[in-house]
């Protein structure tokens, strides 16, 4: 018996990414013994690009288990893709191979009855970027194409450059490019967000985020949140997940998320590093405890500060690593930058080469 009871309560789905071992339909059972109101899982094997078909059975059962524990499939489950499938990548060959490992889960989605599917964006590696984000796009439309009913949730990334995502109008490139709107949404996830320079740490921040999210992609497109805290600072472009008020954000932004009423029905998924799923539902109850706190409460500042002490030896360490990475850039562009352009020395050089050519 687990002595994690699902909140009748709360008006928000928070949950959790759980295992799916042993059958799909375990995840049910899982995500009920910690006790979760949304939860996220693989479809098939992480590390795999193909894995068995469901049997019927196995089907039944999952949509049975559904059922019986109270949890919808069409808003309240949230599979995840497997994280190499980059449907932009220039290699057509590899993005082919991507694009059967998605439309292999989207039809695992709709075998099941699940109506989200979560997807990374991908990257463009090394050819030119928008060119890549209509590839991506291109690949999403024949999804959709098809399939039935799913809608592709594309999440937000914590890395600049190749990484499609770690800006939101990278997102809105794409979904102006989708012919089914309505099965496309957004995913933000909070350590990813601030990982990419996003702050969201105080309420101005975090207000902020929103209202720049609504004018660049819209609220009509937010399908889903994982919350994270994260283990490196601002813009540091490196998605470290943490755990909730151990990282750079602390407890305030999941005690906002809690009050905001945007995020009512939105599956609100945990992916923070715990060891065991029982880490998931002390971390839920967490949530659930803030949600009717307020911000000047002193149990909450009191919770904060030992978190936060929790993972001090943790940020530092980032922290330095992240400082010595700016310090080598920025000593690497004064090199740069001293070296005068056309300078005696270099028209000198110049000058004796084109003479020794001539002789």
């Amino acid at each position: 018996m687990s002595t994690f009871v699902r909140s009748t309560t709360s008006k928000y789905k928070f949950g959790a990414h759980i295992s799916a071992a042993g059958g799909i339909s375990k995840s049910i059972l899982n995500a009920f013994n910690i006790g979760c109101n949304a939860f996220a899982m693989f479809l098939k094997s992480p590390r795999k690009w193909v894995s068995p078909q469901y049997t019927t059975e196995e089907i039944e059962k999952f949509k049975l288990h559904c059922k019986e524990y109270g949890y919808d499939p069409l808003t309240d489950i949230l599979p995840h893709g497997q994280y190499f499938i980059n449907l932009a990548n220039p290699d057509i060959e590899k993005a082919e191979k991507a694009y059967d490992s998605l439309l292999d889960d989207l039809h695992r989605c709709e075998q099941l009855g699940v109506g989200l599917y979560n997807l990374h964006p991908g990257s463009s590696l090394n050819a030119d970027h928008n060119e890549q984000i209509k590839q991506l796009a291109k690949y999403l439309n024949k999804a959709l194409k098809e399939t039935k009913f799913v809608k592709i949730v594309l999440e937000n990334m914590a890395g600049t450059g190749s990484l499609i995502g770690s800006e939101l109008q990278d997102i809105r490139n794409v979904i102006d490019l989708i012919e089914e709107k309505d099965r496309v949404g957004v995913c933000i996830d909070t350590c990813h967000t601030y990982a990419a320079g996003y702050d969201i740490s105080t309420k101005d921040s975090f207000d902020k985020f929103w209202n720049d999210f609504d004018e660049i992609i819209g609220f009509k497109y937010l399908s889903a949140i994982h919350l994270n805290d994260s283990k490196a600072p601002l813009g540091a472009n490196r998605d470290l997940h943490e755990l909730l008020g151990e990282g750079f954000l602390g407890l305030e932004v999941f005690r906002l998320i809690s009050h905001c009423d945007k995020l009512v029905n939105l599956p609100i998924i945990l992916e923070t590093p715990q060891k065991k799923d029982e880490g998931y539902g002390e971390e839920i109850k967490l949530l659930e405890w803030i949600e009717t706190r307020d911000e000047d409460d002193k149990e909450v500042q009191e919770k904060n500060t030992a978190l936060q002490a929790k993972g001090e030896k943790a940020r530092k360490e980032q922290l330095s690593k992240f400082e010595a990475k700016k310090k080598k850039s920025t000593n690497s562009k004064r090199k740069l930058s001293a070296k005068p352009e056309n300078s005696i020395q270099d028209q000198l050089k110049q000058h004796k080469r084109l003479k020794a050519k001539k002789e």
